[in-house]
């Protein structure tokens, strides 16, 4: 399957009650494959009138205990952000999905990383976070949609899942499993009628002096714990590396063949690929930088993970870049020349 049409039945396995979602490409396969497929589940769909509305839709269904989700691109999930932001001050679980393309602006339709982050820093206003996926193959992609809507009910935040116009669109064979689902929590907190019981109330507005502050305390005490226990992040050929090369989603697709080409001509590479891009790896990379010499941070953006690298690495070791921004895509052989660039003059030293 391609991978929207894969995450899309991926979602409605994983138990999505209810999808709402505007057109843009390059997602539109999503809306299209939920159109047909919700109604013949019992579930709900609609095509909302703008992104606008789909991620306020998202949170009325959110509201009622209901697994709810949105899909867009890029410019898409920018009109999105207020929504979001109110998910999170109100503390209401939902997944969005992020097919990325080139930017900024309107940019273009070609596969990017440029929003790493918006995704990663919360993106709309005030003091929150989103959990945020990168995966890099389709089944990968498939895998994360049970994931995301688990996290999102345990911890009762939003939860993005960053693919972009590659792995949206690209034909990968699958295998469907039902992985165990965690414990989760009673949604004891949702607007489902409140007869004999108190009422709840779903908000994100706290105006009495000091109750905003509390609340904000609460959210960081609830983001530790997502920092604590839910740090995903691939090691491949590390142990022995030289240089470690870390990239995400399908970025980290092309280092691979980069570093196994690298191996083959006697280069020690290694690649640290996280899957969460947060809660970020930031202690697998911190205690990589204790043992090696040289990172080197790919991406299809000007440079944004980097940063996150830099701070985890601490000045211990040189972080350099290479990147592709505007829909452009790194080669292989791009990369190893970079790579034996980098390492062949540190080896002569």
């Amino acid at each position: 399957m391609c991978g929207n049409e894969a995450l899309a039945e991926a979602a409605i396995i994983a138990g999505c009650d209810a999808y709402f979602g505007y057109p843009i490409t390059p997602q539109n396969e999503i809306p299209a494959y939920m159109s047909k497929r919700m109604p013949e589940e019992g579930r709900v769909f609609v095509q909302s009138e703008s992104e606008l509305a789909a991620i306020n839709m998202v949170f009325g269904a959110s509201a009622t205990g209901k697994r709810s989700m949105t899909t867009s691109s890029s410019p898409g999930i920018s009109l999105m952000q207020e929504g979001i932001s109110y998910l999170a001050g109100a503390e209401l679980p939902a997944v969005m999905v992020n097919v990325m393309r080139g930017g900024p602006g309107l940019g273009n339709i070609a596969p990017s990383q440029g929003d790493y982050f918006q995704a990663t820093r919360g993106g709309g206003h005030g003091d929150y976070r989103t959990i945020a996926l990168g995966p890099s193959t389709v089944q990968e992609l498939v895998d994360c949609m049970p994931l995301a809507f688990d996290l999102a009910d345990q911890y009762r935040m939003p939860v993005i899942i960053l693919a972009d116009g590659i792995l949206g669109q690209m034909m990968e064979p699958i295998v469907f499993n039902k992985t165990p689902r965690r414990s989760l929590p009673p949604k004891d907190w949702a607007l489902t009628g409140a007869k004999d019981r108190e009422q709840n109330i779903v908000r994100s507005l706290w105006l009495p002096e000091g109750s905003l502050e509390k609340h904000n305390y609460k959210l960081q005490a609830k983001y530790d714990q997502v920092q604590k226990n839910e740090v995903i992040c691939e090691q491949y050929q590390v142990d022995d590396a030289e240089i470690v090369v870390i990239a995400y989603g399908v970025a980290a697709r092309i280092v691979r063949s980069a570093v196994n080409k690298a191996r083959k001509e006697g280069i020690k590479a290694g690649l640290i690929r996280p899957v969460t891009l947060w809660p970020f790896p930031t202690e697998q990379i911190a205690k990589a930088a204790d043992e090696l010499n040289i990172f080197l941070v790919v991406e299809m953006s000007m440079g944004q993970m980097v940063e996150d690298v830099k701070l985890a690495v601490a000045g211990k070791t040189p972080v350099l870049f290479y990147g592709r921004p505007g829909g452009g895509i790194p080669a292989v052989d791009q990369l190893l020349e970079r790579i034996k660039q980098l390492i062949i003059p540190a080896k002569k030293q």
